[in-house]
C-alpha cells in the first residue's frame, strides 16, 4: 500500500493544486473599490432628505420637552426620551432606505459595466483595485435626471 511519506506527499500536491486554482481563479477575478460615504453623500437627495430628517429631528425633540416637562417620574421622562429617539431612528431608516438601495443598484450596474466581479469599500483595501466612486457618483446622477 501507500507509506506515511507518500500519502503526506500526495496530500501535499492535493493542496497545492486546489491553493493554485483557488489563485488562478482569483487572478480572474477584477476588483473595484468604492468610498460608500462619499457616495451616500453626494447622492442627488441627500441634502434634501438631511434637511427633512432635521426638521423631524427638531419635532421629535419639541414633543419630548414638553412630554418630559409634564412627567415628574424618571423613569417615565427616560422612557419619553426612548420613545422619541426610536420614531426619529424609524424615520431616518424609511427616508435613507431608497437612497442606499439606489446606491446599491448604480455599483452593481458601474461594476457590470467595468467588468469588476468584486466591490470592496476602499478603506478595507491596503493596496490595488479599481476605484469606481465617481463613477457610481454619476450614474445616481445619471438616473436621478431621468426621473
Amino acid at each position: 500500500m501507500f507509506s506515511g511519506k507518500r500519502i503526506g506527499i500526495l496530500l501535499s500536491l492535493a493542496l497545492l493544486l486546489i491553493c493554485s486554482s483557488a489563485v488562478l481563479a482569483s487572478a480572474n477575478e477584477k476588483i473595484g473599490v468604492i468610498d460608500s460615504q462619499k457616495i451616500i453623500f453626494q447622492h442627488p437627495r441627500f441634502e434634501a432628505v438631511t434637511k427633512q430628517l432635521q426638521q423631524i429631528s427638531q419635532k421629535k425633540e419639541n414633543e419630548m420637552k414638553m412630554a418630559v416637562d409634564k412627567e415628574s417620574d424618571q423613569n417615565k421622562k427616560a422612557q419619553i426620551f426612548n420613545t422619541k429617539r426610536n420614531e426619529f431612528a424609524q424615520e431616518e431608516a424609511k427616508l435613507m432606505q431608497p437612497i442606499f438601495q439606489e446606491a446599491q443598484v448604480a455599483v452593481r450596474t458601474v461594476a457590470r459595466l467595468k467588468g469588476v466581479t468584486v466591490v470592496i469599500e476602499q478603506s478595507a483595501v491596503y493596496f490595488g483595485g479599481i476605484d469606481i466612486t465617481d463613477d457610481v457618483i454619476q450614474e445616481l446622477k445619471k438616473k436621478a435626471a431621468g426621473k
